[in-house]
């Protein structure tokens, strides 16, 4: 797959899942927009794309903040004149006792996580309707918006929420051709991979963990023009940890 000429925004790519589509859409020849929130990561994403001869934005961004995101699309679109696609990454996680998480704290995960999504969705999507091919919007959510572990309840509810979302503006987008779908991931390791136990790859179906570059790879499956048939989808990725019967022997 080649994405060459387009403009790609990535929220939250300090790290992880974020850099990894990042780099995976600077490889493909795509002008990259590091959205995120600290500037040494965000930068250091950047300047990996550019090292390896891709072509690279950096923009502090907090995506709780509307006036931050509005910040985002105009320095993208005076550096790169348009708005092709853009990949709903930024989010935490707060696993806290049921009856102790805060007010406050229910509000963070939930302002950066679904709001977050929304706003730069809704800003983004404003730019793109004026190409004549439209653009898409993928949104990570998270095989917790379907099954759960004790004293999850903000970030369940908010990828939850984001999957709902996705499939709404699917619907109100489809005039301007503005495909939207999301990613659920199940367990992707960011951290030590040679590490991970036997155990932990035999328990799902595909025989492995996931890794970041199968999020990446997800991402430019569903954003590639010829996938246009594919929009208000949330695409589970999890090895078939969630087709997979659970008992106690």
């Amino acid at each position: 797959m080649t994405f060459t000429d387009k403009t790609i925004i990535i929220t939250g790519a300090r790290s992880g899942i974020g850099a990894a589509v990042a780099a995976a859409y600077g490889d493909a020849g795509a002008k990259i927009v590091v959205a995120e929130k600290d500037p040494e990561s965000g930068k250091a994403t950047a300047e990996a794309i550019e090292k390896n001869g891709g072509t690279s934005l950096f923009v502090e961004t907090d995506v709780r903040k509307p006036e931050d995101i509005d910040l985002l699309m105009k320095k993208t679109i005076e550096a790169y004149d348009k708005i092709d696609i853009l990949i709903n990454n930024a989010g935490l996680s707060r696993f806290k006792n049921v009856y102790d998480l805060t007010v406050e704290e229910w509000d963070d995960v939930i302002n950066t996580n679904l709001r977050g999504n929304f706003l730069c969705a809704q800003a983004a999507a404003k730019y793109m309707r004026s190409n004549p091919d439209g653009g898409a919007i993928v949104n990570i959510a998270s095989t917790r918006a379907f099954m759960s572990e004790a004293d999850s309840e903000a970030y369940a509810a908010s990828k939850g929420g984001i999957s709902a979302l996705t499939h709404a503006l699917s619907v109100s987008l489809s005039d301007d051709r503005i495909r939207v779908n999301a990613i659920s991931p199940g367990w992707i390791e960011t951290g030590d991979y040679e590490q991970l136990r036997p155990i932990d790859h035999t328990q799902h179906p595909a025989n492995r963990v996931g890794k970041p570059e199968d999020v990446a790879r997800a991402c430019m499956f569903l954003t590639d023009p010829r996938n246009d048939f594919v929009t208000g989808e949330n695409l589970v990725l999890d090895g078939g940890m969630t087709r997979k019967m659970m008992y106690e022997h």
